[in-house]
């Protein structure tokens, strides 16, 4: 299975360097100096890392294809990607690993099936397609997700209520999401 590394961005000087976004937790690891990368779309590779570098949490590669800012302009959006079955980390699934699997509530209730994962600045989300067909992000955190048993094809979900589409009676709605203030205002004098 082919696993998403990072998405190459914009050119970043005149000498074919590129920024990423880097989708591994490992990218010294994966996108050592020596490696060659596979790409999406396969026409824009294989490219070979001749230098990695970290500036202000972003990252940057040059490539030894890539000579120059017009080429490396041409490689925006190109994603990289490497070959794997399973995560060799504790508590750390791929994409391809928990689609499929039947989610399921603390008392065992099914209430759909795992159809992806999505990256998100603050932390990932597991893509639940509920039983009646509704797609809910449920937040990848050990609170909402206390199991995920991938021999066993099952995840555990505890949702806050209202979170799925079957939910919405335990909705919590506080005053400042329908439009009232929780502080109270004052009329302005003329």
């Amino acid at each position: 299975m082919e696993l998403n590394i990072a998405r190459i961005g914009r050119a970043h000087g005149l000498k074919g360097e590129v920024s990423l976004d880097v989708r591994t937790d490992m990218p010294q690891v994966r996108l050592a100096v020596g490696e060659r990368l596979t790409t999406r779309p396969q026409e824009a590779g294989p490219l070979t890392v001749s230098r990695l570098r970290e500036a202000s949490g972003k990252w940057f590669v040059t490539f030894d294809e890539v000579p120059d800012r017009t080429s490396a302009e041409a490689l925006n959006s190109v994603e990289l990607v490497v070959d794997v079955e399973t995560s060799d980390e504790e508590n750390a699934w791929y994409a391809h690993e928990l689609a499929g699997l039947s989610a399921q509530l603390t008392d065992g209730t099914v209430v759909g099936k795992i159809v992806g994962l999505e990256h998100f600045p603050a932390q990932d989300a597991l893509v639940l397609k509920e039983k009646n067909g509704t797609r809910t992000l449920i937040p990848f955190l050990e609170r909402f997700v206390p199991t995920v048993d991938v021999e066993g094809g099952i995840v555990v979900i505890t949702p806050p209520g209202g979170l799925l589409s079957t939910d919405v009676v335990n909705l919590l709605v506080s005053d400042e999401t329908i439009g009232k203030s929780a502080q109270p205002t004052r009329e302005l004098e003329d």
